[in-house]
């Protein structure tokens, strides 16, 4: 598989009007195969595992958020990349997951080609499916770089997504509490 990989990339290259033979590129369709590799790791990974042996009893029933969770993904239209922060909020239903699992969680999906759009729903429903919680919210802000670096160009901006689930779509106050606590400004200070 990583022969035939290299050489699309030197296909590419070569269609580009590039020389893949100049120093500079000998190694550039091995990079970018590891590059690739890497951004593309989630596809390789397996969620319950990842979240079912982190499921621990809880008598706690009230919100559990994880905020400004950076991640990075590639747009499945254009292979560009597209950045931001995730937050991830749940209501749990006599089990609560590990908290370095969320991160994870969002990792995975991350690591796959994606829309910003689809990517806020998988989240949402692996986080529902799997911990069992009575609710799911879920909000991620992302730049993206189609929108960057080609076609309209605008630098900058930003695109917000939301996925609720359970009691975060239907209670009001359990949805405006996780919009307040994520939009309220960073007061820690450790």
């Amino acid at each position: 598989m990583q022969e035939k990989f290299e050489n699309c990339v030197t296909t590419m290259l070569e269609l580009i009007g590039e020389n893949p033979q100049r120093e500079g590129l000998l190694k550039t369709p091995t990079r970018i195969f590891k590059t690739y590799e890497f951004l593309t790791s989630g596809y390789k990974q397996d969620i319950d595992e990842i979240l079912n042996g982190a499921l621990f009893e809880s008598s706690n029933n009230e919100m559990i958020l994880v905020r400004d969770i950076e991640f990075y993904s590639l747009c499945e239209h254009h292979l560009l990349p597209f950045f931001g922060r995730v937050h991830v909020a749940y209501i749990p239903n006599s089990k609560v997951v590990g908290l370095s699992k969320i991160p994870r969680l969002v990792e995975v999906f991350a690591r796959r080609l994606q829309i910003q759009e689809q990517l806020t729903e998988q989240i949402a429903d692996a986080l529902m499916q799997n911990v069992g919680a009575k609710g799911v919210g879920v909000v991620i802000e992302a730049r993206h770089m189609c929108i960057e670096m080609r076609g309209i160009q605008k630098a900058n901006s930003t695109t917000s997504t939301s996925a609720l689930r359970g009691l975060f779509l239907k209670n009001e106050k359990t949805r405006e509490e996780f919009f307040t606590l994520i939009n309220s400004p960073k007061q820690v200070r450790f």
